[in-house]
This record gives structure tokens, sequence and C-alpha cells, in this order.
């Protein structure tokens, strides 16, 4: 019987993602198998984004999965209130209020908490550089800003703000931190670099919420007692535009950066700012007191928690309607959605030649991108014939392979 004659590939690394049923394609470089060149591509699919949400009534964290909206962890953290994960998707950082001033830091491949962190009294807010090695926390009742390095999990710096800070947000080129001071009506801005106070902008009454458009351009601040939402100019750090909305809570911006989504708890509400006009598009009525905002990274689903209902209502973008609402803990606060990643390509790959087949081997990505690796999808070039195998599998045979023909 001739053995397969010669398989060849043109070997650099190709890869392709989306993020829902995320599929991300690895082209491996040629294989010598018993002198013989092997080319494949290999395909890893994976589930949707993971959406974490800190249930301040029972003292828990629920994990969802974006791509079914079913809870499928359940973390107990202290009495949660707000979260921000990690640019790697690697760890979330949750604030608990209750227990004496902590946040506590679960590892997102197990979800279980691997640190907690001692920062000031009453811990809200919580946001994560860009190159992730810093958490910044707003504590209430210290009127202080709190920031912990994400390598070793210890406060590196204090910083001194207005009264009452709770919300938080760092610009996209991680310079400048927004921290929302409640009972002082403005924001101050936090220069990353030396930790200090830049300036404090006024805005409403009860800044709550803020949140920075993809560009950096422009920040967006909740006001409660105001019923309005304030545009910050950050090249000058001026409130440009103001928007009516009755009683805001949370907010959070597409990334495409053109439409702001804004919870408004006591009404009952979700409203829909153009960031273009600064004007509202649609107010939709979502039953179960609004209050955190999180978007999909593809920015098709916006996930709204809903304190009365103790659920999360998941919004489509496209139709501003909801689709489903997810039943989660008692009363949650806050949200956050993983962001999307990447894997690393598969290493060690490695190949035998049979008759008519050939059995690939590979070692499993080190780094998965946050998100289970569900599905393997081999395929030869030329030829396009294909060989699957579970997430957590590491070979797969291509069959129908004709001997003779040069692959």
């Amino acid at each position: 019987m001739t053995a397969l004659n010669h398989f060849k590939m043109n070997g650099s690394h190709f890869l392709t993602a989306g993020l829902f049923g995320r599929v991300t394609r690895f082209w491996l470089p040629a294989l010598l198998v018993a002198g013989l060149a092997l080319g494949v591509s290999l395909v890893a699919a994976q589930t949707g984004p993971l959406a974490y949400v800190v249930n301040s009534g029972s003292d828990s964290v629920s994990v969802i999965d974006t791509g079914t909206n079913t809870v499928v962890a359940t973390v107990g953290a202290g009495q949660s209130l707000e979260v921000a994960i990690t640019p790697d998707g690697t760890r979330a950082y949750v604030t608990t209020s209750k227990d004496n001033g902590k946040v506590s830091v679960i590892d997102t491949a197990t979800n279980g908490v691997v640190a907690t962190v001692t920062v000031g009294e009453s811990p809200l807010g919580v946001a994560i550089t860009p190159d992730g090695s810093r958490a910044y926390v707003a504590n209430r009742d210290s009127n202080s800003v709190s920031v912990i390095d994400t390598a070793t999990n210890s406060v590196v710096a204090t910083i001194a703000v207005s009264t009452v800070p709770v919300g938080v947000a760092i610009a996209p080129d991680g310079s400048r931190v927004y921290v929302t001071n409640r009972n002082s009506g403005n924001v101050s801005v936090i220069d990353v670099a030396s930790n200090t106070v830049l300036t404090n902008i006024p805005v409403g009454a009860l800044p709550w919420g803020v949140a920075f458009t993809p560009d950096g351009a422009r920040a967006y601040v909740t006001n409660l007692q105001s019923s309005n939402v304030s545009v910050i100019d950050t090249a000058t750090n001026s409130v440009v535009a103001t928007v009516a909305v009755q009683i805001p809570r949370g907010i959070a911006i597409t990334p495409d950066g053109t439409r702001a989504y804004v919870a408004s708890r006591l009404f009952n509400t979700v409203s829909v700012i153009d960031t273009t006009t600064n004007s509202v598009l649609v107010t939709m009525a979502v039953d179960g007191g609004p209050f955190g905002v999180a978007i999909t990274p593809d920015g098709t689903l916006a996930y709204v928690t809903l304190r009365s209902a103790s659920a999360i209502a998941v919004i489509d973008t496209a139709t501003n309607t909801v689709l489903v609402t997810v039943p989660v803990g008692s009363l949650p606060w806050g949200i956050a959605i993983m962001p999307a990643t990447v894997p690393d390509a598969p290493t060690g790959a490695a190949a035998v030649a049979a008759p008519g087949s050939a059995t690939v081997s590979w070692v499993a990505p080190a780094f998965d991108g946050g998100l289970p690796i569900t599905l393997y999808t081999v395929t030869s070039s030329p030829g396009g014939l294909t060989a699957t195998a579970a997430g957590d599998a590491t070979s797969a045979v291509v069959s129908g392979l004709t001997n003779g023909v040069s692959y």
C-alpha cells in the first residue's frame, strides 16, 4: 500500500476570532512526519464571554455565560458591590464593603477567591488600568482612592479625593482616572503616573456612575439628584453638554462609542443616549429596578442588573428590547463582562502519517483567552478535509486523504 506522498503548507500563523461561539483559527507551521511535511489549520471554538454580577443581598457573585445566558458558577465574596475584570480576563476584583473594607480577587479560571486586599472604609467603585497593572478603588467613608498593585495584590498608594467617592473609570490610554464624588458634586481627575489629583470638575448633584468613550475624548457622568448626565470634554476637563435622564445610576458605552446605556432604578427605565448628538434616542421600560450596566465586547447586548427583581435583563442593542431575564442572587448591584481576548496558539504540534490518514496532536494553549475551549477542528491543506475533537482533547485523525497526492 502506498504511503501518503507529500504534505506541505505555507506555515505562517493565522487567526480569526468572533465573540459568541467564538472561533479562533491557527495555521500551524509545517510538520515533518517521517520526512513528509504535513500542513493543517487548527480551530478552537469557545463559548461567550462570562459576566460577573455582584449580589449585595446574598454576599455572592453570580457568573453568567453570555453565550447561553445561564448562571454557571456562584462565588462567595462577602457583601459584594462592584466588580472589574483585568484586561486579560484572568482576575475579577470585587469590592466587599461589609468586610471592613476589602477587595476580593477572583481567579476566573477556577472562580475561587485567591486573595483579599484591605483598602479604605466602605469601598465601592473599582476600575483596572488598560495594562492590568493597577486597580483603583473608591472608598466612600475614607474619602480616598486605594491603588492596588495587581501583581502583588497590595495597596501601593492612597489618594485623598473629595467627599464620598463612589464611581471610578480609567481613560482608555491609561493616563487618567475619573472618580465621581457623590456629596461634593464633582469628579476628581487623577494622574496615573504620579497618583495625584490634577483637578476637580464640577458636575451635577450627587454624581454616581462614570464611563469613557472608547477614544477617550468624552466621559459621561450620571447625576442622581440633578436627573441628568454630564458630558465632559477630557481635553479641557469641562462639561460640554448635559442630557436629561430621570435619576440615572449605572452607565456603560458601546464599544463603537455611539451609544450610552443609562439605568434608572426608581423609574424602571433604561435610556439610550446618542453620543454624537448627546440626546436620548429611546427610553425602555425595564421592570425590576435597573441599576448597573455592562455591554458585551461585540456591542450586541447590554446586561442590566435589576435590584428589585434579583435578576439580569439582557437587552438587544440593535432593537433595544429585552431578550431574556436571568435570575441571579439577591439585590444585584454591579456587573462586569470579561473582555474579548485571543487564546495562545497550541504548541508542540506533531503528526503521524498512515495510509489515507494522518493523526495530528498538539499541546493545549497555555492561555485559553479567558474562556473554555469547547472544540478543536483540524483541517488539511489543500483539500479542506476536517477532523474535530473535544475541547479537552490533544489529538485528532484526519481521514479520507488520497495516497500519492501532495497535500
